[in-house]
């Protein structure tokens, strides 16, 4: 088995991500903070997709995004 990409951006915690969240207008960016925040809280990959309505590859994606340029990078192009 695959190693687990890490949330490597510590600029925000879960917390944080949730109260981003309230303030978003666009339905996808919240998916992506809220599979984010769930990642931070100690929820698997896996779980975290799920839960989000995605796949663990696309999570891997947006966590690599975010991780590289913040919340700014969960926005779609």
């Amino acid at each position: 088995m695959s190693q687990a990409l890490a949330i490597t951006n510590h600029d925000h915690t879960a917390a944080d991500l949730r109260r981003l969240m309230s303030r978003q207008r666009d339905g996808d960016v919240v998916r992506r903070l809220s599979a984010l925040a769930l990642v931070l809280e100690g929820k698997s990959r896996a779980e975290a997709a799920a839960l989000s309505g995605m796949q663990r590859q696309i999570l891997r994606d947006w966590v690599r995004r975010y991780n590289a340029e913040g919340v700014s990078g969960l926005t779609s192009r």
